[in-house]
């Protein structure tokens, strides 16, 4: 069987989990790169054997040259998402884009409706739902263990987390830790939970401390692909929280930071069920009852999240999809569902009133 030909469109840092996971898999030859920033393009070309000829700036002029492409990663700015989701998609490319799939829902539905219309794959880069995490959780939620789960919380607090440049400037970015990191945990709890319809939101958001600019010594999370220092912005918030409610009678409490003044970063996600708890922080704990006795019972081995493989899964399962070997488990209409759920959010801080969800 010949290889399918991949090629990634943005080199900066997420670009080099995608790449990684392509040159680990035998059914793949990483066969072109795009990059607005010529010399980070052939940077990666270099890295990965990818010929200089098939490197451009352009994704048109890409795909012009190229017609033998078969699918293309995603990993731009998040405003760039749609544009080059579109580009690849008119091109008859399957799409693999990164989290968040768009600036908002309206781009978003536009995307999923250019993928059917091309008839080619679109998945959202949902990286957490490959997880060895999410796949222990997830054997115990779909056997029954935790029974009706009707409530749950998840945290991704940083106390100094603002990587700079686009992350920080919204027109960019689209947002701030909620958009970058509340996304990764309200779309694994709702995943784990059997991805029910959210119904409304409401959120608060705060910009008190920025990127920190008084604090000495090195900013955590700096990311060297995030853009130029000397025209640094920071205009998203650093603190958004929020009650998102389910169709299915679950309401789940998020809070997402990239600064905050709190002891340390945290990282949990918490689930409530009529017969079982858990908590994930990273480690599982499962909390019950045996034989009448409260109890908390712990494993054997080890139930974090490990980042060896993590994107690797997700690679290969976009693979298989590619090939007709899966089904997609993070396709385009769950990214639609994530975006509504953050534009309610968003929507909600600035009224100040929940905001319900169609």
């Amino acid at each position: 069987m010949n290889k399918i030909k991949i090629a990634v469109i943005g080199c900066g840092g997420i670009s080099g989990c995608h790449l990684g996971g392509y040159s680990r898999n035998k059914d793949v030859e990483i066969y072109a790169l795009c990059d607005i920033n010529k010399e980070r393009a052939e940077g990666r070309a270099k890295e990965y054997g990818v010929p200089l000829e098939r490197v451009f700036t352009d994704k048109c002029e890409m795909f012009k040259a190229l017609p033998e492409i078969d699918a293309v990663s995603v990993c731009t700015w998040n405003n760039a998402h749609a544009e080059c989701t579109f580009a690849a998609l008119e091109a008859g490319k399957h799409v693999l884009c990164e989290k968040p799939m768009a600036m908002n829902a309206e781009e978003a539905k536009a995307m999923k409706a250019a993928a059917e219309k091309a008839g080619k794959l679109l998945m959202i880069g949902f990286v957490r739902r490959h997880g060895n995490d999410a796949r222990v959780v997830k054997d115990f939620i779909d056997n029954g263990y935790f029974g009706d789960i009707y409530y749950a919380k998840a945290q991704y607090l940083r106390r100094n987390g603002n990587p700079g440049g686009w992350f920080g400037d919204k027109s960019r970015s689209g947002g701030g830790p909620l958009i970058d990191l509340g996304v990764h945990v309200i779309d694994l709890v709702r995943y784990l939970v059997g991805r029910p319809k959210p119904v409304s939101a409401y959120g608060a958001t705060f910009h008190k401390l920025g990127n920190r600019p008084d604090v000495k010594g090195a900013r955590g999370y700096s990311a060297a692909d995030a853009g130029d220092k000397a025209k640094e912005i920071c205009d998203v918030e650093d603190l958004a929280s929020a009650l998102i409610r389910f169709d299915n009678g679950m309401t789940l409490s998020v809070e997402a930071s990239f600064s905050l003044n709190t002891k340390s970063d945290i990282g949990n996600i918490e689930l409530y069920g009529d017969k079982a708890g858990a908590k994930m922080d990273p480690e599982l704990h499962l909390y019950t009852n045996i034989n009448g006795y409260m109890a908390n019972v712990d494993f054997a081995s080890s139930t974090a999240l490990s980042f060896s493989g993590l994107f690797d899964n997700e690679i290969n399962h976009y693979v298989d999809c590619v090939l007709g070997r899966a089904e997609s488990m993070a396709p385009a209409e769950d990214g639609v569902i994530l975006m509504k759920i953050l534009d309610a959010i968003y929507k909600s801080a600035a009224t100040g009133h929940e905001v319900v969800i169609e």
